[in-house]
């Protein structure tokens, strides 16, 4: 059952990806402003994920996993049928935020996978996850650039549908994987509303901290690409949603590739350190790439290598990265580090969709791409570098002795 929600989760996600700036263009004040209005959207959307995200994690941590996915989908639909309706820009703003105020389907996934899996089996195994999401990934694009050719609305409604499926499935054939015996108790205190005081818990901890840093340094960078990626293609090659929504399909099988084939072999061949440097080293050439297509070279066959590459240095680190953080806490925080890693994410998203089209817009189409370039180079400079610590004393012994760590 969790093969089959997170596959139709990110195929959800990832339906509207090739349509966003043709659906912002229709109420967008001119051309010009495309970047940075896809922007905005993005920023609400992150900002109410942020606030949010930490009560959703807390709450999984003490009444389950099923309640905020089911929860999650729901909104989701919700919020994409809205952005579907459209008619104003406000309408779509209103469907950004709803979508984002609960917004907690992957993380709820992540930790389900968390209780359900042995600590020295969780890079793995959050690979084969990330395969999975890539199987999505590589259908959700391909769908919604097939769709928009006969209405550039009609992919966002299918979203909407596949939210609502979820939700359905979720309510009758999802069992909880968080028993009460090993749920936080009491009630949601008020620190876990505080998006900001759950970001300090989290970088107090010596195991985390290093690695926090660097996944903001990398999600950055991914997050430009990820809010500016439709409107390169469109301003810089003139590609159309469908092809698009192709180049985001070969994306997905790129993740399945690595993720749930190679991942494994990767690790036991140059080791967790070794495939978190590999893979943003990797990121930061795909960037390069972008960079360069903006500025210099706007070739679609850069503009697709550099996709590709991108892509493949992102699977290979993200799941490194989710596996080793989730082996650094105990059974009953799977939920409070789900919560404050997209927090984290969700923090990024407010700013990073923001930075990307003023400095797309204002400054130079290639700006976004050179910054995270740099950004990319720090965050391989300082895990290269880094020696993480052991996972906190709070956690039980025989788990700890289990733990994968850094080399």
């Amino acid at each position: 059952m969790l093969i089959v929600l997170t596959m139709l989760t990110t195929a959800g996600m990832t339906v509207v990806l090739p349509v966003l700036p043709f659906v912002v263009l229709r109420y967008a004040p001119h051309q010009s402003s495309l970047a940075l209005w896809v922007g905005i959207l993005e920023a609400v959307n992150g900002l109410c994920a942020f606030l949010v995200a930490p009560v959703l994690g807390a709450l999984s941590d003490r009444i389950g996993r099923r309640p905020i996915i089911i929860l999650a989908a729901f909104g989701a639909a919700l919020g994409y049928l809205l952005f579907g309706i459209g008619g104003a820009i406000w309408v779509l703003l209103l469907g950004r935020i709803i979508q984002g105020a609960t917004a907690g389907d992957l993380p709820a996934l992540f930790a389900y996978l968390a209780d359900i899996t042995p600590p020295e089996q969780r890079a793995k195994r959050f690979g084969l996850l990330g395969a999975l999401s890539g199987i999505g990934t590589m259908v959700g694009p391909a769908l919604g650039g097939l769709l928009a050719a006969v209405n550039i609305d009609f992919p966002v409604f299918v979203t909407a549908a596949i939210a609502a499926t979820i939700g359905v499935l979720s309510i009758f054939l999802l069992p909880e994987s968080l028993p009460a015996d090993k749920r936080t108790r009491g009630g949601v205190m008020l620190n876990d509303l505080r998006p900001l005081r759950l970001l300090k818990d989290a970088f107090a901890r010596p195991e985390l901290r290093v690695l926090l840093v660097g996944i903001i340094l990398v999600t950055i960078p991914f997050s430009f690409f990820i809010n500016n990626f439709s409107v390169l293609a469109l301003d810089a090659i003139a590609w159309t949603a469908t092809k698009i929504g192709l180049l985001t399909a070969f994306v997905g099988i790129i993740d399945i590739a690595i993720q749930g084939a190679l991942l494994g072999f990767l690790l036991r061949r140059l080791g967790e350190r070794g495939v978190l440097i590999a893979g943003i080293v990797t990121q930061a050439g795909g960037i390069l790439a972008l960079a360069i297509i903006a500025s210099l070279l706007a070739q679609p066959w850069l503009f697709i290598v550099g996709t590709l590459v991108l892509a493949a240095g992102q699977g290979a680190a993200q799941a490194t990265m989710d596996g080793v953080a989730s082996s650094a806490v105990g059974p009953d925080e799977q939920g409070w580090l789900a919560g404050a890693i997209q927090s984290i994410t969700s923090g990024i998203g407010v700013v990073a969709p923001l930075v990307a089209g003023l400095l797309y817009s204002s400054v130079a189409h290639s700006a976004p791409y050179w910054l995270g370039f740099a950004m990319m180079a720090a965050a391989a400079l300082l895990l290269a570098r880094a020696r993480f610590a052991s996972p906190s004393k709070t956690v039980e012994p025989a788990l700890t002795d289990a733990r994968t760590r850094l080399p």
